[in-house]
């Protein structure tokens, strides 16, 4: 079992790309370093949802953890996401990462049981190989409760026994499944590290956790750190405020018309906040409107983050 805390707040951080398509490495490295030096973050997760991590080739997936890697000078802990729809593919996919210096992994469901669902026992299969073939510590990655790659809760129980998992993302999006799964999974397996990624309903889920795994605390850090205080705390009248600041944020880049936006919209806000110089995105994502910039830019500046 790792030693790794991420009891606190961990960002998914966006891949900045120049305006001709590549990997910026400068700005992804200066973009590290100013996520790592907020005081209360504990790991940086990459090649998730939000740093388009399956629209880059593997080159360009080693590239991006090794320049994280090197941009925090060992400081901060960064955590890979493994993606790869086949077992053997995604174990492959955690050795190149052991290498690149991960210090863990979060472990995405095999991408067709989205559709299709999932044989029994086949996630706990996928989990054991990958940790074991990579000897990589690894977070359970709840899904949506609207997707079929959402886990029971028996299954989420059994992987989360097994050697190397050390902690769940949960991101099941069904406050009923929330309630009563959450304290099994703690009464269960206490040592087990929860982290919300509920990135629109962080108010509801922060008393319940050990921290966030968020890509909305690549953007908004700041608030986001003390929203976790204020859970852990059980500070609800500071939660609430902290949330009705940030609820500008979360309509613009969140609240639209499918999830996948919500990249797009990370990356106008740290344009806007001038952490990056870019806010480029690559296919199948499409850039969104001038006004949807101008209007992450006024809910930036209404949280009092520019």
């Amino acid at each position: 079992m790792t030693d790794l805390d991420l009891r606190g707040l961990v960002p998914a951080p966006v891949t900045p790309f120049t305006p001709d398509g590549a990997v910026d490495h400068e700005a992804l490295a200066s973009y590290g370093r100013w996520l790592a030096g907020f005081d209360g973050v504990k790991g940086l997760v990459c090649l998730g949802h939000a740093g388009e991590g399956t629209f880059l080739t593997q080159q360009e997936q080693v590239a991006v953890i090794r320049t994280l890697v090197e941009a925090v000078d060992g400081a901060t802990p960064i955590i890979a996401g493994i993606t790869g729809e086949g077992t053997a593919v995604a174990a492959d996919e955690a050795r190149r990462a052991v290498d690149a210096g991960a210090a863990a992994g979060l472990l995405y469901p095999s991408h067709g049981w989205l559709r299709f669902g999932f044989q029994k026992g086949a996630p706990q299969d996928r989990y054991r190989v990958v940790h074991e073939e990579s000897g990589l510590p690894l977070i359970l990655f709840q899904y949506p409760d609207v997707t079929k790659a959402s886990y029971d809760l028996e299954t989420q129980l059994e992987i989360a026994a097994q050697p190397g998992v050390f902690a769940t993302k949960n991101g099941v999006r069904n406050m009923r499944r929330w309630d009563t799964e959450i304290p099994v999974l703690r009464a269960e397996h206490p040592e087990l590290q929860i982290l919300t990624c509920h990135d629109e309903y962080l108010l509801h889920t922060m008393f319940d956790v050990d921290g966030a795994l968020v890509g909305y605390g690549g953007l908004a850090p700041e608030p986001l750190i003390e929203l976790i205080a204020a859970g852990k705390a059980r500070d609800y009248s500071a939660a609430r405020a902290l949330h009705d600041r940030l609820l500008p944020i979360t309509k613009s880049v969140y609240h639209r018309g499918s999830h996948m936006e919500g990249t797009v919209a990370l990356k106008l806000g740290l344009k806007a906040r001038g952490v990056l110089p870019h806010a480029t995105v690559r296919s199948p994502l499409i850039d969104l409107s001038a006004e949807a910039e101008q209007e992450i830019a006024e809910a930036l500046k209404a949280a009092e983050l520019i």
